[in-house]
């Protein structure tokens, strides 16, 4: 006797368009490439992170030196004094509840300059 053919499966896995492996039904969300991430922004500016200038710095270093660490580690540890300096005076500020915590830029320029030399 001749075995009967099988009856094929469906896939237990949903189809997926070969173009944008994505499952069909399922909508895809555009991709926004002219906005900058909201992190991002917040690291970029001047009045939130005071030490935008040292990882600039570091960051062009590395670009420049083809990632090799070890080139770059007077610029990782001014920015590394930078950040343990602002984030002392933002210590004090709040323990002594001056509202914002973090110097504005402005401020922050006062500071340095009432110092006479970067204590970084």
């Amino acid at each position: 006797m001749a075995r009967p053919t099988p009856v094929p499966r469906l896939p237990s896995a949903p189809l997926r368009s070969p173009k944008f492996r994505v499952p069909l039904g399922r909508r895809v969300k555009p991709v926004r490439k002219h906005r900058m991430p909201l992190v991002t922004k917040r690291l970029r500016d001047p009045d939130i992170n005071p030490c935008l200038l040292e990882s600039d710095a570091s960051t062009r270093c590395m670009n420049e030196n083809n990632y090799d660490k070890e080139r770059c580690s007077s610029y990782f540890l001014r920015y590394k004094n930078c950040r343990k300096f602002w984030n002392s005076v933002m210590i004090h500020r709040r323990q002594n509840g001056v509202k914002p915590p973090m110097p504005t830029a402005a401020e922050r320029d006062e500071i340095l300059g009432s110092m006479g030399k970067m204590p970084y």
